[in-house]
């Protein structure tokens, strides 16, 4: 991910604009990091960001509230262009949990440095591209798997 020769595209995804600036005005700081980013406000903007922009990964303030969380986690998950985008939840605290949502990672706000995220940002990928493969992997090998398993029940084994 260092000195990519196209951006990696991140989606800041929230309803404070003074916060999502904030976090853009980090990203734009991280020049040699060769990110771009944009901002999404509702359903409507990040489906109009999805199609112009088409993000490598999505940040999601979690001061949109849960039933949003969750409305727009539906959405970006089951989309099939979209599914495969590592999602990270931007939180106010440890206490609320997201885990169920098939959100990825969470950084708390008030510890976000520039390399804090580029880090998480980079490891996030990294654990996107494992799954990917380990699924691919599993779905090409599905049949040895069934017939291993099979084979360990057998008695005569």
């Amino acid at each position: 991910m260092d000195n990519l020769s196209t951006p990696l595209k991140v989606l800041a995804v929230g309803n404070n604009p003074i916060e999502l600036s904030g976090l853009l005005d980090k990203l734009s700081k991280a020049k040699e990091k060769n990110i771009a980013a944009e901002t999404a406000f509702d359903l409507k903007t990040i489906n109009e960001r999805l199609v112009k922009f088409q993000p490598d990964y999505i940040l999601i303030d979690d001061n949109i509230g849960k039933g949003e969380l969750k409305l727009i986690m539906s959405y970006l998950l089951h989309d099939r262009k979209t599914k495969d985008i590592p999602i990270t939840v931007l939180k106010n605290s440890n206490y609320q949990e997201f885990i169920d949502m098939g959100i990825l990672s969470y950084v708390l706000k008030d510890s976000i440095t520039i390399e804090t995220l580029y880090n998480e940002l980079k490891n996030t990928l990294r654990l996107r591209k494992t799954q990917k493969y380990i699924y691919e992997a599993y779905r090409k090998r599905k049949g040895q798997f069934i017939r291993l398993l099979k084979l360990r029940r057998d008695p005569a084994f």
